[in-house]
């Protein structure tokens, strides 16, 4: 298998002048759109150019660089150039305080902290700990057709590199060399878990890794040049970077990258950049099915048939919110299922050309092996239930220096748990009923958190649903759900445990509901049941 370097040198080679990544431009009327666009060849260029000034300055094969930059051109170019310098990249959520930056910093080893200007909380840490800092300045000048970026060492004040003005890239031409070339073995990005279970563990993940990964997706989804994606994700979290951005650039693909998600352009720029695909959590589906709701019906009919498929993934997608982007938008809901330490995607439903798609299931694996095990890692057979493991060359080598964790997570024959419990059915289709410390043990009676949620969801009043365990003196846990309703004071508790009741059997309905307007999530919209418990426990002691 290719490594990142390999697989974007030969797409480049084989159309340098292709548009590879539109950058959207506000103009001064804040509601229309300019853009720059970057060519494979500029986009080559400028990641070399980057991993040459790596290694130019002492940075070493194996050294951590720490990317604190928001979504855009840069972040892009800086964790191409870090893998190609052999190091390994490691993008951050820009918005952590000073705290979170300094356990992220001190656990991954950082070496060096490319932070983006007026950063200031990443910026403090990094020099806190006394680790090398760059700053990097983005500029973005349509008039002028420039799109370019300075880094500079602020210790001194020099300017280290300055990335082409030329948005073409053609005049360059492979002049730029790469000093260094990586290896299939290579690790080349490091993130977190996001610590639905604890305390976050870092994850290596290598070039086959990522590689292997960015092959699945593009192949699931059959993309091709001809396909553009609409980068919604945070580019620090493997959906958005492996998900949409490598899957891309293995098919020579195009995207447009906005500085951040916003619904209220969303379609207008899926419009006015030929966008016809993208893919996201749950939550984000939710929002542009609100907003399309709440539209006029001549706005609602113009979105529809505008993309060749949606992406959900990174959370559990419930059926009636499947139906209802596919009602709105005219083309199918495609549910994947992903995790860090596999690169993202283990599992897909198929496009509907290739076979049915299952709501409720995230499909089969795709060149990833899925099996289920017991609690002695005994692999079960169809349809039982259990821990869901997986095999394959896109699944990470083990945890950074956590042994215990890595004894814990992999079976005796080398697959690796994922916590989540479920089954494969007659068609080898996988449905996940939740979380292995999420599953709510009520009395002995083992209630699927997902279950519930999707009850919940079936009620067209309720916009997001939660169900999770909280502590009970008498049945060990009960269980609790938080609401969000579409339109504010529209339903009750009573009505939602009157319409539970003719959904679950009596001991699966909620003790207790908490009807609210915000669930507490991750930076990438996850929900995270421990978190939620937590926060409405304490709401509720108060």
């Amino acid at each position: 298998m290719s490594t990142l370097y390999q697989i974007f040198k030969d797409t480049t080679s084989r159309d340098n002048k292709k548009k590879l990544i539109t950058i959207p431009i506000a103009k001064e009327d804040s509601q229309s759109f300019g853009s720059l666009s970057i060519t494979y060849q500029k986009f080559l260029n400028d990641s070399v150019s980057f991993a040459n000034k790596l290694i130019e300055k002492g940075i070493k094969t194996g050294d951590v660089v720490s990317l604190v930059i928001t979504n855009g051109y840069p972040i892009l170019s800086c964790f191409l150039g870090s893998t190609f310098a052999r190091c390994i990249a490691a993008p951050l959520n820009s918005a952590y305080k000073s705290e979170e930056f300094n356990f992220y910093y001190k656990d991954m080893g950082a070496n060096i902290v490319i932070v983006q200007k007026g950063l200031s909380e990443a910026l403090k840490s990094a020099k806190e700990l006394g680790i090398k800092v760059w700053e990097i300045e983005n500029v973005e000048n349509e008039k002028e057709g420039k799109l370019y970026y300075r880094i500079t060492d602020p210790s001194n004040g020099d300017d280290l590199i300055f990335s082409s003005e030329t948005i073409s890239g053609e005049d360059e031409g492979d002049k730029i060399k790469l000093e260094t070339v990586p290896d299939k073995d290579d690790k080349a990005l490091f993130l977190h878990t996001s610590g639905s279970t604890g305390r976050p563990k870092g994850v290596p993940l290598t070039h086959e890794n990522l590689a292997t990964s960015s092959a699945n997706i593009s192949s699931t989804f059959h993309l091709t040049p001809s396909d553009c994606s609409y980068v919604v994700m945070p580019l620090f979290h493997v959906h958005g970077l492996i998900g949409v951005c490598l899957s891309t650039f293995n098919a020579g693909a195009s995207l447009v990258v906005p500085p951040r998600f916003s619904a209220s352009v969303f379609w207008s720029q899926v419009k006015q950049f030929s966008v016809n695909w993208y893919s996201a959590v749950p939550t984000i589906h939710t929002i542009l099915c609100n907003v399309e709701q709440s539209a006029t019906s001549s706005a609602s009919s113009s979105n529809k048939g505008l993309l060749r498929f949606i992406r959900s993934s990174s959370s559990s997608l419930s059926p009636t919110l499947l139906e209802t982007l596919e009602q709105f938008f005219g083309c199918p809901v495609i549910e994947s299922y992903g995790m860090t330490e596999a690169s993202h995607q283990m599992a897909s439903n198929p496009l509907p050309q290739d076979g049915p798609r299952k709501p409720g299931s995230v499909g089969k694996g795709f060149n990833v092996q899925i099996s289920i095990v017991n609690d002695n890692g005994e692999h079960q057979k169809q349809g039982d239930v259990g821990e869901v493991c997986i095999k394959g060359k896109n699944v990470m080598h083990g945890y950074h220096n956590n042994p215990q964790a890595n004894i814990d997570n992999f079976t005796k024959d080398g697959w690796f748990l994922t916590g989540d419990i479920g089954y494969l059915d007659q068609d080898g289709y996988l449905i996940l009923k939740g979380r292995k410390k999420e599953i709510i043990n009520r009395g002995g009676e083992k209630i699927s958190p997902l279950e519930v949620d999707n009850a919940l969801l079936e009620n067209d009043k309720i916009l997001e649903a939660v169900c999770f365990g909280v502590p009970d003196e008498k049945y060990g846990e009960e269980i609790w759900a938080a609401v969000i309703p579409k339109v504010p004071q529209s339903i009750t508790v009573e009505e939602i445990t009157q319409f539970l009741q003719k959904k679950l059997i009596s001991f699966k309905v909620p003790k207790k509901i908490i009807i609210t307007d915000n669930f507490p999530k991750t930076a990438s919209g996850k929900i995270q049941r421990r978190f939620i418990a937590d926060f409405f426990l304490k709401q509720q002691n108060q």
